[in-house]
């Protein structure tokens, strides 16, 4: 279950503009011509990236190995892998030549944490560790990063404008100072960010060229954004496509991370989903991931594995 000839050799050629060679702008409005099927042996038109978080405990370099064994096309760390590699006497740049040469790129690296605070006074505190994560995302050739605004705020402290502005200003900093591009995440446990919708308002508020969200059909379920929203956005609007499933049980009020299964194992509109996707032109990765502790229990390579096929299995019947 080697990556392919094709798809390693089309991905390492493509340079440091590797990620963003992956996509097409979709700026106009309007229908989008249906993508290629250029990844997965032509059985999938998006890369298929593997979040690390899937396969536990297992070392860095190991999931790097894994994730180019099992086939996937990407692999998409958290910030706290890369600062223990560099402890530990890695170097980040060395780090990036061995995900290239696993045949792999980076779409993304969860995450900016607690990025936009209630305050100036926190946000200024803030700003240097937030300047390292990106420092270590760009390191590894990192297209965007995630923005995870402060948790557990109270929902009338929310300034819909504050948030907007301080999105925007991590967008310039990202981009002139680490040429990395962050993207707003939107999580069930995250007030005044916990919908699809608010999200988006953010971002587009930023008024940034470059302001992309990243949904996560999880927290779309949890969350009650409901999946109809997709159809209404711009592929190049989605930074990346965050892929797993929902069971029927326990019901949607008692569901958490932990529940999370593998895609199409559950109960949740993956298809309709991806269909939309293909509509609104949406061309970077289909990012699996999972925080289910009974899978960490299991071979990780296995884990991959399963994960990988059942992923590209969702897509060829959406798209059937």
């Amino acid at each position: 279950m080697k990556p392919t000839i094709d798809r390693r050799t089309a991905l390492l050629g493509m340079g440091g503009g590797l990620a963003a060679s992956c996509v097409t702008d979709t700026a106009s409005s309007g229908p989008q011509e249906s993508p290629k099927k250029a990844f997965q042996n032509g059985r999938s038109p998006w890369p298929i990236c593997l979040d690390t978080a899937t396969i536990r405990p297992v070392p860095l370099l190991e999931k790097i190995r894994i994730a180019a064994k099992a086939g996937f096309d990407a692999i998409e760390p958290w910030d706290g892998e890369l600062r223990d590699f560099e402890r530990e006497g890695g170097s980040l740049p060395d780090l990036r030549k061995r995900i290239e040469d696993a045949g792999l790129f980076v779409p993304s690296v969860i995450g900016l944490w607690n990025a936009i605070p209630a305050t100036r006074a926190e946000w200024d505190a803030g700003l240097p560790a937030t300047r390292d994560r990106m420092r270590m995302a760009s390191a590894i050739g990192a297209e965007h990063i995630q923005v995870i605004p402060q948790p557990q705020r109270p929902w009338p402290e929310f300034d819909l404008a504050w948030a907007s502005a301080r999105y925007r200003d991590l967008l310039v900093m990202g981009l002139a100072d680490y040429q990395i591009n962050p993207a707003m995440v939107f999580v069930q446990f995250l007030p005044g960010v916990a919908r699809l919708g608010q999200a988006a308002a953010i971002a587009l508020d930023a008024d940034h060229p470059k302001a992309r969200i990243i949904p996560d059909v999880f927290h779309m379920h949890i969350g009650d954004s409901g999946f109809s929203g997709l159809r209404h956005l711009q592929g190049d609007f989605i930074a990346i496509f965050q892929f797993n499933d929902a069971p029927a049980t326990p019901a949607k009020p008692e569901l958490k991370d932990e529940h999370r299964v593998f895609p199409g194992d559950g109960i949740l509109p993956l298809e309709q989903s991806l269909r939309d996707l293909r509509d609104i032109g949406y061309r970077r990765c289909v990012s699996l991931e999972l925080y289910n502790p009974e899978y960490w229990t299991r071979d990780p390579l296995k884990v991959a594995v399963e994960g990988r096929r059942k992923t590209v299995n969702v897509i060829e019947r959406a798209l059937a």
